[in-house]
């Protein structure tokens, strides 16, 4: 049984089985694999589902729900919640559709809603967090939103600008140009409210993600519970509550995806999902989902672009992250740095030009005054690869143990739980 737009009803959606909810993992191109390597279909490569079945449409949807006048409904959600005036949306970060089988054990509240309430969407390209949280915030591609990576070089410097670490400069309304969701849904009257760790309250990437909304800082699962909650239930009128929760992608990232420490992040996640749910108001809805998955690297798969040579010729500026890299060069040497990488990396990535990048369609349409801030070459790692960069970037990106942001379906591919109170 579905919806409209091929939601499928609450009651009806299986449990994960492969990308696209069919007993079969999407196949949509992508590299040839070294003879010998064997890949499941987590490792496939998945294309984002923009307008339809990506996480850019989840805050149009739910504004839709809410009656906020031209918000359209990609995801049909209006006819799986009527009469809802309140929504909230938790993104836990790193929990991607893929890991879900490996989180159940530790999460049997989160195992359960994703059997009778969930299905999979794709999150944007890259798959990376601020290119996700500000996608979410202004149901835009990246291509438009022009937040297109993890870092990037700011056009006519040689400048890399990291989103983590972002403050003022650049200016986050000039660099994010894009009227986010949270901004229509208050122009609207629907009351808007962020949740977040304190610490990311007044940042570079939260003005560019989710300006328009009053912010409310948080630090840990209780207080992001109860936080949530009291937002939801303040009003009488229309309301929006984001929240997010960012400790299973940085266990992940430290410790690997099913360490000990990755566990019990899942397990904190299951209690904030069971409080959550409980504390739903009648005529209010909560919708779970995420920015990306995870996969580990082991580190026979790791590439060190400041130790080979040949990967250091002609390139003058380094940005992106060990998945997905930005590579910014001398005048004239374009060619020559595509003969060079795919000379040394080989099956393990697709070294691509700019223009080459932006006809794939992964970042949607791109306005000319983002392209500068793509490299004049685009390397997309397969499989379980990375290139690393461990002396012009910090040193804890090489002991990292999990990644992500290119497009493999454990990376590409998130959850949506649909659940009303």
């Amino acid at each position: 049984m579905t919806g409209p737009a091929g939601v499928p009803a609450p009651d009806a959606v299986p449990a994960p089985a492969a990308p696209d909810g069919r007993g079969e993992p999407v196949l949509r191109g992508g590299p040839s694999y070294a003879p010998g390597v064997k890949k499941g279909p987590f490792l496939t490569p998945v294309a984002p589902e923009y307008g339809g079945g990506s996480l850019a449409d989840v805050l149009p949807s739910a504004l839709a729900v809410l009656g906020v006048p031209g918000a359209g409904d990609p995801l049909g959600l209006t006819a799986v919640l009527p009469g809802v005036r309140r929504i909230a949306v938790l993104l836990v970060d790193g929990l991607g559709w893929h890991q879900i089988p490996t989180a159940a054990p530790y999460a049997p509240t989160l195992a359960g809603l994703v059997a009778t309430a969930g299905r999979p969407l794709t999150c944007g390209f890259p798959s990376t967090t601020p290119t996700s949280l500000v996608t979410l915030g202004t149901g835009a591609a990246s291509g438009a939103h022009g937040v297109l990576g993890f870092t990037l070089r700011v056009p006519g410097t040689d400048r890399v600008l990291n989103h983590i670490d972002w403050a003022d400069d650049p200016q986050p309304l000039r660099w994010q140009p894009v009227t986010t969701q949270l901004e229509r849904a208050r122009a609207a009257g629907v009351a808007v409210t962020v949740v977040s760790r304190p610490e990311f309250g007044g940042t570079g990437l939260t003005l560019a993600a989710n300006r328009g909304g009053d912010y409310r800082g948080a630090a840990g699962v209780d207080a992001l519970a109860a936080t949530m909650l009291a937002a939801l239930a303040a009003g009488p009128g229309p309301t929006l509550v984001s929240g997010y929760h960012p400790d299973v992608d940085r266990n992940g990232h430290l410790s690997g995806v099913d360490s000990v420490p990755w566990r019990t992040a899942v397990a904190e996640v299951d209690a904030l999902l069971a409080r959550l749910v409980d504390g739903l108001p009648a005529d209010a809805a909560l919708l779970v989902t995420a920015d990306h998955g995870q996969l580990d690297v082991p580190a026979g798969h790791r590439f060190d672009l400041d130790t080979d040579p040949r990967l250091r010729a002609g390139v003058r500026v380094v940005a992106g992250e060990p998945r997905v890299r930005y590579l910014h060069v001398a005048p004239g040497a374009t060619a020559d740095v595509v003969a060079a990488w795919s000379g040394v990396l080989g099956a393990a990535a697709r070294v691509l030009t700019r223009a080459e990048a932006v006809a794939t369609g992964w970042f949607g349409p791109v306005p000319e005054e983002h392209l500068g801030r793509l490299g004049d070459v685009v390397v997309i790692c397969n499989d379980t690869y990375a290139v690393m960069a461990s002396r012009s970037e910090s040193p804890v990106l090489s002991r990292l143990v999990a990644f992500h942001g290119a497009d493999t379906a454990a990376e590409m591919t998130i959850p949506l739980l649909v659940l009303r109170g």
